[in-house]
C-alpha cells in the first residue's frame, strides 16, 4: 500500500491514525461541557 515496506513508515501511519480517531472522539465527548457549567453559574447570579 503507497508503495512503502518499511515498517517505521507503516506505524507512523498506524499513529497518525490512532491520534485522528481519538482527537475526533475527544471533541465529540467534550464539545459543550463548559456551557454547562458557565450557564448554571449566570443563573445563580441572577
Amino acid at each position: 500500500m503507497f508503495g512503502i515496506s518499511d515498517p517505521g513508515i507503516w506505524l507512523a501511519y498506524l499513529l497518525e491514525l490512532a491520534c485522528l480517531v481519538f482527537g475526533i472522539y475527544y471533541g465529540i465527548r467534550y464539545w459543550n461541557e463548559d456551557d454547562e457549567e458557565e450557564n448554571l453559574t449566570k443563573q445563580e447570579k441572577r
